[in-house]
């Protein structure tokens, strides 16, 4: 259909509210969230009041003279968007999509609020915040309780480890996954929660889409919620340690601090989009923080050097935001490098030497079908990690 300036636009219900920088416009019915600054909002409120585009034209022309203004092609944005119902009268076709979107937003309603209100308060924040000072200070004075590679290893077999190993490392998710559930359902707003890959590492996550109804220093509790869930953990797994050094679950309790530690250190990677990446987008009011750092980095090397009045052009008032984000994007790089040097690579050398010696010397029939089904495992679990990376290209398509 053909949008002109004597078009009568008919929007779906909106729900505007002010940001940090600008405004989020949320179409209730989908649930699709999107980022506006004060012309679009100013446009967008004309038009519901039923104002021709001749009119609204005008108007938007008079207010901001400085700027380009074209009605018709804002319209036809406002239809890409799926925010027109209707133009002249004649319905835009979108229930499939808007079925899926209702199917997708939904989640996890059965919590009350009150129990994540219990979890996820103002006093609460305090608490989390003195069992991460607590954790450190434990750290420092009892430095023989920091983590080290060889901790998943507590047995001969090395299936047992894998599996132990696993087991654990996915409760943890499944926990750290649950604050946020817990953090979004303290707001009485919907969850839900998915399956995907961080790296080389397979990830449940919940989607906060609905936390765009919130004020920003509210959505910050919920990107937080699984870290300050863990610092529970680790508290109580670092006492437990000091006060039965020698029972047999200490073993268990190093896997449990040392998969949270490792995790925590990778929520510090900027470069990919993890719980404290959002917390520092939401601070800065700029959104899409990654994809203008990697923009900017590009702009440092690329042959033709873009001048500084160009970058602050092309990046306008976040240009120093974005400068410091590419500074520990590059920083989260080494650490990941630094992990892998510390922990993943020794664990694999451990891990491989041990059983290709199992197999070359088969002289104990239960040690090489040992080692032979943790190269199954490991098989099977590079198969899910690649089927989830081609799932999510597919899906970001």
């Amino acid at each position: 259909m053909k949008v002109s300036l004597q078009s009568k636009i008919t929007l779906y219900p909106l729900s505007i509210q002010k940001d940090k920088k600008n405004y989020i416009v949320e179409e209730p019915i989908s649930g699709d969230f999107f980022e506006m600054p004060q012309i679009s909002v100013d446009a967008i409120q004309r038009l519901e009041k039923g104002e021709d585009l001749a009119d609204v034209e005008k108007a938007i022309k008079e207010s901001y003279p400085d700027e380009e203004v074209d009605i018709i092609e804002f319209v036809e944005q406002l239809v890409e968007l799926g925010l027109v119902q209707a133009v002249d009268g004649e319905p835009i076709n979108r229930e499939i999509e808007r079925a899926n979107s209702r199917s997708r937003a939904g989640g996890f309603e059965w919590i009350p609020s009150w129990v994540g209100r219990l979890f996820f308060n103002r006093m609460m924040g305090k608490v989390y915040l003195l069992l991460l000072v607590l954790n450190i200070f434990i750290f420092v004075l009892n430095p023989e309780l920091f983590p080290h590679y060889m901790d998943i290893f507590l047995f001969d077999s090395m299936v047992m480890n894998m599996l132990i190993y696993l087991l654990i490392s996915l409760a943890l998710i499944i926990i750290h996954e649950f604050g946020h559930i817990l953090a979004i359902r303290s707001y009485d707003l919907p969850a839900k929660l998915s399956i995907g890959n961080r790296l080389i590492f397979i990830v449940f996550e919940t989607d906060l889409t609905s936390a765009w109804k919130l004020d920003p220093k509210k959505r910050n509790i919920l990107y937080l919620a699984g870290m300050s869930i863990e610092q529970i953990i680790v508290f109580v797994s670092l006492g437990l340690m000091l006060v039965f050094p020698d029972a047999n679950f200490v073993g268990i309790l190093s896997i449990i601090v040392l998969d949270i530690f490792i995790k925590t250190m990778y929520q510090c990677c900027f470069y990919m989009k993890t719980d404290v990446y959002y917390v520092v987008e939401n601070v800065t009011g700029c959104y899409n923080l990654m994809e203008s750092g990697t923009e900017y980095l590009r702009s440092i090397f690329k042959k033709q050097r873009v001048s500084w009045n160009e970058k602050q052009k092309i990046f306008q008032d976040n240009l120093n935001v974005i400068r410091m984000y590419s500074v520990f994007y590059i920083v989260g790089v080494f650490l990941t490098l630094l992990l892998a040097t510390i922990y993943f690579l020794p664990q694999l050398y451990y891990a491989y030497t041990t059983i290709f010696s199992k197999i070359q010397n088969p002289h104990n029939s239960a040690a090489f079908w040992d080692a032979v089904a943790f190269l199954v495992q490991t098989i099977f679990i590079i198969g899910l990690l690649i089927y989830l990376m081609r799932k999510r290209r597919l899906d970001d398509k």
